[in-house]
């Protein structure tokens, strides 16, 4: 299995993690009741993604790659290269969803129906920061506190 996994050429694994993304958020937003819900996004989907993340890193970056990380144009040079640019997007796909699994569950503690974080669920998927945003402005008009007390 792992030999058909390394094997893949990166648009199929672009493939194959946008759908478990899709798939992720859509349990993420929908079965709100779903107790074991969180366990198992984070057990399955954003272990995956981090493995993926690292060996795609590790795989395709050069030893004195790391260091193309402290301009625009080395960051630019690092995503030239399709395994590396995929790494990138699936760092983005696990970091966007650990961050829904945190607006969940921080609306839960300040008592915020989950459909009216619906929306910020939904962009943070699509656009990250500006859902976390969003939520944010939704927190503060709801809890009436810039920064809650369960942060």
């Amino acid at each position: 299995m792992w030999l058909q996994f390394y094997l893949m050429k990166p648009e199929q694994l672009f493939s194959v993690c946008n759908s478990l993304a899709m798939v992720a958020w859509i349990i993420l937003i929908f079965f709100s009741f779903w107790k074991k819900r969180d366990t198992y996004l984070f057990a399955i989907v954003i272990l995956l993604f981090a493995l993926v993340y690292s060996w795609l890193i590790f795989s395709y970056i050069s030893p004195d790659g790391f260091k193309n990380f402290n301009t625009l144009d080395g960051v630019s040079q690092l995503f030239s290269n399709k395994f590396l640019l995929l790494a990138g997007w699936v760092h983005y796909l696990a970091f966007d969803l650990l961050t829904g699994i945190y607006i969940v569950n921080n609306a839960r503690k300040n008592r915020i129906n989950h459909w009216v974080t619906a929306p910020a669920l939904f962009f943070t998927f699509l656009l990250g920061p500006f859902g976390w945003l969003l939520y944010f402005i939704i927190r503060l008009v709801k809890t009436k506190r810039f920064i809650p007390d369960n942060f």
